[in-house]
């Protein structure tokens, strides 16, 4: 592989939704691997970890979904729901189930491409299972993970507690991913979300900047131009974070971003990462050190989580809902 330069780095992160740092960083390495290969270049198969992972592994999960096949998320690793997709389509064409793609599976696919109507299946089926848990918080599982780095670790720490607090008051489990003094890595916060069966996972920064005048909040979902994919519950759940928070703070609005960071990649649950301001800025820093600020952003994802929930006939408008609602309308319990 060719020596790339900074700014040929750079555009390869914007377009694969990575960090745009113009370094060769860990998760770049990984996703210039994965670029490089392409559907029919390889036979795809489950192998114990680390599993086969790359732009052929996407590329056939998409073309499954496409037909209608259950492969899960288009995650570009070849995992077990991967493999069942695979096997329930050689059954479907009665070549061998063995669960690989390989060269007589691979034809298959080609010959056989079908686009389901209506929408991505796995777009509606996301969709769906959101739906059918109910507007009620009682029962769901929500892990909030609060950004360990210096600095930021008190701020979002303090946040992370008192949307702690207000989630338990209205029956949800609560859990986050670590405490005030233990910072675990990310992948062992991926996995204590998965583990738990977190329904939402909600991701705690600030942002710092060498200018000062950069400033307001952020919210970024799992979503790959690359591949074309998003998580649509993600997306919504970003979008409602990022309008009740700028509709109840005069934070700026620096909107909702598609990232396929691994903590939105590889998380089960719908997850947003949310970035509280700059505490590079002096209006940010300010903001965030106020009490009564981190409370009103405590209550922005409260109704956020809630909204989400919400049937569009029993949603209301960005900025109206308070909590003292859910209760009159039976929800809080």
């Amino acid at each position: 592989m060719k020596e790339l330069s900074p700014d040929e780095i750079r555009s390869f992160q914007q377009d694969r939704g990575l960090s745009v740092t113009g370094e060769l960083n860990d998760a770049t390495k990984r996703a210039l691997e994965e670029a490089r290969w392409k559907l029919g270049d390889r036979s795809l198969y489950l192998q114990p970890t680390p599993m086969m992972h790359g732009d052929d592994v996407a590329a056939l999960q998409s073309r499954l979904t496409e037909m209608g096949f259950n492969a899960g998320r288009v995650d570009g690793i070849y995992g077990e729901k991967t493999e069942s997709a695979v096997k329930e389509f050689q059954r479907s064409v009665g070549i061998k189930v063995d669960g690989k793609c390989g060269p007589a599976t691979i034809i298959a696919l080609i010959r056989l491409t079908k686009i389901v109507s209506g929408g991505a299946p796995s777009l509606l089926r996301e969709s769906a299972e959101q739906r059918n848990r109910g507007p009620a918080l009682a029962n769901k599982v929500i892990v909030i993970d609060p950004a360990s780095g210096p600095g930021e670790n008190e701020v979002v720490f303090d946040i992370a507690q008192r949307l702690e607090g207000r989630l338990l008051a209205l029956g949800a489990s609560v859990f986050l991913t670590h405490g005030a003094s233990n910072a675990p890595a990310e992948n062992d916060r991926i996995a204590f979300s998965n583990t738990n069966n977190a329904d939402l996972m909600i991701s705690l920064h600030t942002d710092s900047h060498s200018n000062p005048e950069a400033h307001g909040v952020s919210t970024y979902f799992y979503g790959s131009d690359a591949h074309g994919i998003h998580s649509i519950v993600g997306e919504r759940f970003a979008s409602l974070v990022q309008r009740e928070i700028c509709a109840r703070t005069d934070l700026l609005n620096c909107r909702t971003h598609a990232k396929t960071w691994d903590l939105l990649r590889l998380t089960k649950a719908p997850t947003v990462r949310v970035d509280l301001g700059y505490l590079s800025n002096q209006g940010d820093r300010d903001r965030l050190g106020r009490p009564e600020f981190r409370d009103t952003l405590a209550e922005a994802f409260i109704i956020a989580i809630q909204r989400l929930y919400l049937a569009a006939e029993d949603d209301a408008k960005t900025g109206t809902l308070r909590i003292s609602d859910l209760r009159s309308a039976g929800i809080r319990r």
